[in-house]
């Protein structure tokens, strides 16, 4: 038998027939690719994770009333704004002080309002808030572990429904106690830690190498989920109260639910619409990387020796935490010191993510034409990728803390800057794949458990520096740690990061197969595949070539 006509595929279910094509609709979904509808049920899964992942960073705003814990909150950031506003007015600006009245400034202190049904202070919100990602951080092996055993498909599809029931059932949780609705961010931090290793995983058995980057830019969908939420949760919340933020993000989520459960499958060869031309397709391009992945055993150990692994864990930290400077502590320093009210906070914090989302895809697509012709190694568009999501974005940080009332540039160097750590899509978090395509839950699980500690140490961090929210010196440490801690982690990725499978991503090979004849090397594979098209008559052959066999765009 020549050994050019069997392909070794990544699943251990025996190849199924082909249904015929019947009627007008088969004919229009044999024209939509397969890996075209994973990529948007990627990107509007991340997109739903994370509208009920940051909902409550909002809606706490009109949930707790704005004097809880007797701190004078209110009062001070009134003060300040109204100050700003008076030395900025014309009239002081002329020196004709007779001129100012109250009706000079009404809008400044618009979003200090005295509103909220309860009297939780500081810490509990910062409790609240965090509870979310103590527990995400503790989901992601058990993440990358159960992606291995069961699919990406059920425990994907299972940590979003787990997330959205919880969203619906916060509003009935905060009349209870604070400590019922830290109760169910936790669940959903946990259950939201399972996303990230379970999608990973998927990629390595649908994408081709050369197609990766630009499908990683689906997982940016969670940019436009930040940046839909905030300002939809402000105008929910301006004309129809914080509750209905909850029920309208957990309703999202369980329609998300259905759909994926009717579209997403594990692997190409268990699609039942996939066309013949588009599975030759992916099998003839991925079985160089993929070797019978599914079900393999974890090599953990290896794992976590593995230098390449820690390099990009501990890049990926400085990313997360100057990412989420701008996440975290972005609104409230719009409305402490550039003096925002909530409908402005929302939109001018949420607007720079999806901006961030078109830049994504750009990014990804330039990383892919560099491979694809070959103008540069792939290890070194991961670091050129790396080094623009954090380079830029650490030195223009920076500048937001030194430039300090300047608004409009500040709020033009703050997109450029959220636009450009996007560009880690095409840089490190790619290579996740690259080094592992077999192992890209475990392999990212243990990288997520590295850098999304900081997503809370940067909270944590913040609120030690800053302790006086209109101290804009205090904000200035704030950016410049995280302008630091970007770009001194990035220096470890381009000392020790690259692009090559590594040894342990392989199977273990079976050593009691030691014949080297044919039959003996195909008994010990689990499934096996004869290129070629047998059965489909030149016509449907035509239409498939021109319909599914070609680039994933």
């Amino acid at each position: 038998m020549d050994e050019k006509e069997i392909r070794f595929l990544p699943s251990s279910k025996p190849p199924r027939a082909k249904l015929p094509k019947v009627g007008c609709m088969r004919s229009i979904t044999d024209r939509i690719p397969a890996r075209l509808v994973l990529y948007f049920l990627s990107w509007s899964g991340f997109l739903v994770s994370f509208m009920m992942r940051n909902d409550i960073n909002f809606a706490l705003v009109a949930m707790v009333r704005t004097n809880a814990g007797g701190n004078g909150t209110n009062s001070s950031v009134s003060d300040h704004c109204r100050s700003v506003a008076v030395t900025e007015s014309p009239a002081f600006a002329n020196g004709n002080y007779s001129t100012l009245d109250e009706g000079a400034i009404p809008q400044v202190i618009e979003g200090v309002e005295e509103y909220g049904e309860f009297d939780w202070d500081s810490t509990v919100q910062a409790v609240i808030k965090g509870s979310f990602y103590w527990c995400y951080v503790l989901s992601q092996v058990v993440g990358g572990v159960a992606t291995q055993y069961f699919g990406t498909k059920n425990v994907f599809g299972w940590s979003q429904f787990f997330t959205a029931a919880c969203s619906l059932c916060i509003p009935y949780a905060s009349d209870l106690h604070y400590g019922a609705v830290i109760l169910l961010r936790s669940i959903q931090g946990f259950a939201s830690g399972l996303t990230w290793p379970a999608m990973y995983a998927i990629v390595g058995y649908w994408i081709p190498p050369v197609e990766r980057s630009r499908f990683m830019s689906s997982f940016q969908g969670f940019s436009i989920g930040i940046g839909l939420t905030y300002p939809l949760c402000g105008f929910i919340i301006a004309y129809f109260g914080w509750r209905l933020v909850f029920y309208t993000t957990g309703t999202i989520g369980m329609i998300w639910c259905v759909f994926w459960y009717l579209l997403a499958f594990n692997t190409p060869q268990e699609h039942p619409r996939i066309t013949a031309n588009e599975l030759e397709y992916i099998e003839l391009n991925v079985s160089e990387d993929i070797k019978n992945g599914m079900g393999m055993k974890v090599p953990w150990k290896k794992i976590f020796t593995s230098v390449p692994v820690w390099a990009i864990g501990l890049t990926t930290f400085g990313r997360i935490w100057v990412h989420y400077t701008f996440i975290m502590s972005g609104p409230e320093y719009m409305q402490k010191i550039l003096c925002f009210d909530i409908k402005e906070n929302g939109l001018l914090s949420g607007t720079p993510f999806l901006c961030s989302y078109l830049s994504s895809v750009l990014f990804c697509y330039i990383a892919d034409v560099l491979v694809h012709k070959r103008l540069m190694t792939l290890t070194n568009v991961r670091k050129l990728f790396t080094a623009l999501s954090q380079i830029v974005p650490g030195v223009l940080v920076l500048l937001v803390g030194y430039l300090g009332y300047n608004i409009v540039v500040v709020l033009v160097l703050w997109f450029v800057a959220v636009t450009f750590i996007t560009a880690s899509y095409a840089g490190a978090m790619a290579n996740i794949v690259d080094i592992a395509p077999n192992l890209a839950g475990p392999v990212l699980a243990f990288a997520q458990t590295i850098h999304m500690t900081a997503s809370f140490l940067q909270p944590l961090a913040s609120g030690i520096m800053v302790t006086d929210a209109q101290n804009i010196t205090q904000w200035l440490h704030v950016f410049g740690v995280s302008s630091v801690v970007a770009i001194s982690c990035y220096l470890i990725y381009q000392i020790f990061g690259t692009a090559d499978i590594q040894p342990w991503n392989y199977p273990v090979p079976d050593a009691e197969v030691t014949s080297t004849d044919d039959s003996a090397v195909i008994a010990n594979q689990p499934m096996l595949k004869t290129i070629g098209t047998a059965g489909r008559d030149d016509e449907e052959d035509d239409d498939d070539e021109e319909s599914s066999s070609g680039h994933f765009k």
